[in-house]
């Protein structure tokens, strides 16, 4: 079944009981990013049930290169919906309400409306501090779960599919120069298991409905290394210093690295300067790259990085500085 062919999921949703028979509800399809299908179903009867979004994996995702993925991952999301809401402030992270394993699909209720995708805001220079000091203290609460639930998480093999060969080793097969350092991050980036690691903190994932951020896509949560997180994190607030403004991203960087630290988050400070530095160049060269950089922004942002990578940082906030600088 394809989730986006409406009737077909409203046969579906009837037969297995999730709505009832006679009520009516409206199917939008929505942007599932590079790697699902997503449709929200707005039930309009006298239903007290809320509205759900589906969510279906894909095998081929829908990107330029030739980019496979097992589908079963969707099943990991679902665990991680579990976990992260117990561990997350309630309304944090939206409600499982079911999923189907033959399918490959999961349920979950719809964040009410009006609610806006954070990545268009920060597109549109709208950067609050607020929001970005909940992004860390977000983060940071994952990475400082409690040890027992790991154990449901050790299975990294959605990492290694969707983060570390199409980023980090097929950006290393197009920069020679990097080839050396993309190589050692990955090496040690499989050799740490020390949090639980979302592997998808991004702002695209992040929906803001009333001031407070809501957490989606959680299909590489696994146990691993942090500083993937905080890396990947700050790329994206980095890339857009390189496409919207500088100064402004240069703050909201710094502002998210050092609430991190203050809510314990455990990600060395080493190890996020290399995951930063390894994610912009992933970000340009990579199987994902960044849609909104144009031809400019993209070569821009592969010589910054490629000049870290020689000289290297000795803190964040020093990296920070340097790669805003080189946009300017």
């Amino acid at each position: 079944m394809d989730i986006e062919r409406h009737r077909e999921l409203a046969h579906y949703l009837r037969q297995h009981g999730h709505v009832e028979l006679d009520e009516p509800c409206r199917y939008t399809t929505l942007s599932g990013g590079v790697s699902n299908r997503c449709v929200l179903v707005e039930r309009q009867g006298d239903s007290h049930h809320p509205s759900l979004v589906i969510k279906q994996a894909l095998s081929k995702l829908r990107v330029d290169a030739d980019w496979r993925a097992d589908p079963a991952r969707i099943h990991r999301e679902a665990e991680g919906m579990r976990a992260l809401g117990v561990l997350l402030e309630p309304g944090q992270v939206p409600a499982l309400r079911f999923e189907d394993r033959q399918l490959h699909l999961l349920a979950m209720t719809a964040v009410p409306t009006p609610h806006q995708n954070w990545k268009s805001m920060l597109l549109h220079n709208d950067v609050q501090p607020d929001h970005v000091r909940q992004f860390a203290t977000i983060l940071a609460r994952i990475h400082t779960a409690d040890p027992n639930i790991l154990g449901h998480f050790t299975d990294r093999s959605f990492f290694e599919s969707l983060r570390l060969q199409p980023y980090y080793a097929h950006t290393a097969t197009r920069l020679p120069g990097a080839a050396t350092f993309l190589e050692a991050l990955i090496r040690d980036t499989q050799n740490c298991n020390t949090a639980l690691v979302h592997g998808d903190f991004s702002p695209k994932n992040i929906l803001v409905r009333q001031g407070k951020l809501i957490l989606l896509d959680h299909e590489v949560i696994h146990r691993g290394d942090p500083a993937f997180d905080t890396g990947f994190a700050l790329t994206h607030l980095l890339a857009k210093a390189n496409h919207v403004c500088p100064a402004t991203f240069e703050q909201a960087a710094t502002v998210f690295w050092q609430t991190y630290l203050e809510q314990g988050g455990p990600a060395s400070e080493a190890g996020s300067v290399r995951h930063t530095i390894a994610c912009l160049l992933a970000r340009v060269d990579g199987k994902s790259p960044l849609e909104y950089l144009t031809a400019t922004e993209r070569d821009r942002q592969r010589h910054a990085a490629l000049d870290l990578i020689r000289a290297a940082p000795d803190t964040v906030i020093e990296l920070i500085r340097t790669f805003t600088g080189a946009m300017t």
